[in-house]
């Protein structure tokens, strides 16, 4: 699957319990084609006491979603946008929301 989003983008989640609910990418796996996005699919952990957790306790984590479970949110629009991209005439490369709103430049062309 190809890797639409990256850390730190704003993406809007599609399906599943917080469907509809935004936040920014913590976290790419790429490996699994999962994400981890702030504040949402939130589980308990017990830990153990350390100096960082000296009574040790439950503490809550994110869990990784899937990555065809969120849409990047479009910056014209504040809603969820498939990405398309562009290539300019230098070699750059851009990513495109659907309404045609520029999110990024991906990379530069190496120079020859």
């Amino acid at each position: 699957m190809a890797l639409h989003i990256k850390k730190g983008d704003m993406v809007e989640i599609i399906t599943g319990d917080h469907k509809g609910a935004t936040g920014k990418i913590l976290r790419v796996i790429p490996e699994k084609n999962k994400v981890v996005v702030q504040g949402h699919n939130m589980a308990k952990k017990h830990v153990r006491p350390s100096q960082k957790n000296p009574h040790g306790g439950r503490i809550d984590v994110e869990q990784p979603i899937h990555m065809s479970n969120v849409l990047l949110l479009s910056p014209k629009s504040s809603k969820g946008s498939r990405v398309h991209y562009q290539i300019n005439a230098d070699g750059s490369k851009r990513r495109l929301a659907a309404d045609g709103s520029e999110i990024s430049v991906v990379k530069r062309a190496k120079k020859a």
